[in-house]
């Protein structure tokens, strides 16, 4: 399984959504991980007159684009297929049709070099990419923001996760998108809205703060959503002014609803685990890109005691760099290398959640959730 100085190489490839991706990333136990290559083909072009990712149109991008992009990727990293020691491939959650995609090609790739396969779970990619980048020791929080997910999840390790907090409706990254098409704001809506947002007056309008103050953790946005519609709708038609202030707003209602339900969290985590001695919040997907999300928690962490990680732009929104990296952090806990005959059986999930325990909540990634 090891290269001869006892480096593992692992080939990941990513294609969950609308991003086709492949990366090559290795590791030597006692150094940290080197990101050999990262490539990532976006699709916005492909889905932009839509306002939102079309899956027909996704899948058939992927299979024109992916073989292309394992090939840029290898090359990148001056490696060949002979040279990596596993595959790793996003088998859910996520759009089928992209996910057959890119699991048979890692299948294809195993079986003609006679590598291990090993099947992750997108949120596991996510919620494993601050180690990364930093030394971040087991156990920590982690906030996974997106288009489909908003959960609190307590990560003890790989394939060991407790899930704290969800959405009861909408995911937050798909409140950002709705408001941002409201507004007639081109996709992807949450880097628009921000960037409207900086030009708006945030005071305007008062808009609800789902949930705030409640002692349960959970998210929700459905209510806010309406609130803008309704808002939007009552001084229509829309100055460039009232598109600034309304995203100002709501940006502004986003952050601190984020702020006052992460907090219950953090609380719980000093509760429980007093002799924790560096508690972490690492924050990943993509809304974590957002600047005043960002600036919000990390203040919130401050007050609490906690050090605060986001990836950087480029490993929080999908990559396939983060999903060979869950493939050496598997390998390494002893998970995967003895499935290679399942993993090659197994079939991709549009829902998959990290833990199997929690009851199903609207984007915990589990089925029988409202998708």
């Amino acid at each position: 399984m090891l290269t001869a100085n006892g480096e593992i190489r692992m080939l990941g490839i990513e294609t969950s959504c609308d991003e086709t991706a492949a990366a090559v990333v290795a590791w030597r136990e006692g150094s940290p991980p080197r990101i050999l290559s990262n490539v990532v083909l976006s699709q916005l072009e492909e889905h932009a007159a839509f306002g939102g990712v079309v899956p027909e149109i996704a899948a058939r991008a992927h299979v024109e684009a992916l073989d292309g992009i394992v090939e840029a990727a290898l090359a990148e990293a001056d490696i060949t297929l002979d040279g990596i020691d596993a595959v790793a491939a996003t088998a859910g959650p996520g759009l089928i049709g992209g996910l057959l995609v890119g699991l048979m090609t890692a299948k294809a790739i195993a079986a003609a070099t006679g590598k291990p396969l090993i099947p992750i779970n997108h949120l596991e990619g996510h919620a494993l990419s601050a180690r990364l980048i930093g030394d971040v020791a087991f156990p920590y929080l982690i906030l996974l923001v997106s288009g489909g997910h908003t959960q609190i999840l307590l990560v003890e390790g790989p394939g060991r996760y407790e899930r704290w907090a969800s959405t009861i409706d909408d995911a937050i990254g798909e409140a950002f998108d709705k408001t941002a098409k409201l507004l007639g704001l081109p996709y992807p809506g949450g880097p628009n809205v921000e960037r409207v947002a900086r030009s708006g007056d945030p005071m305007r309008f008062d808009f609800p703060h789902p949930l705030k103050g409640e002692a349960r953790p959970d998210f929700s946005f459905s209510g806010l959503k309406t609130a803008v519609r309704q808002a939007a709708t009552a001084i229509a038609p829309l100055s460039d002014q009232d598109v600034a202030d309304i995203a100002a707003s709501f940006q502004r209602a986003i952050v601190e609803t984020l702020a006052d339900r992460v907090a219950r969290s953090l609380e719980r985590f000093r509760a429980e685990r007093p002799q924790a001695p560096a508690p972490t919040l690492v924050v990943a997907g993509g809304v974590a890109a957002n600047g005043p999300i960002r600036a919000a928690l990390l203040s919130l962490c401050d007050k609490h005691g906690f050090a605060f990680l986001a990836p950087p732009a480029a490993l929080c929104t999908d990559n396939a760099a983060m999903i060979a990296w869950a493939g050496i952090e598997r390998l390494h806990a002893g998970l995967g290398a003895d499935a290679a005959a399942d993993a090659m059986e197994l079939a991709p999930r549009s829902r998959w959640p990290l833990d199997l325990n929690a009851a199903p909540l609207v984007g915990a990634g589990k089925r029988g959730a409202k998708a």
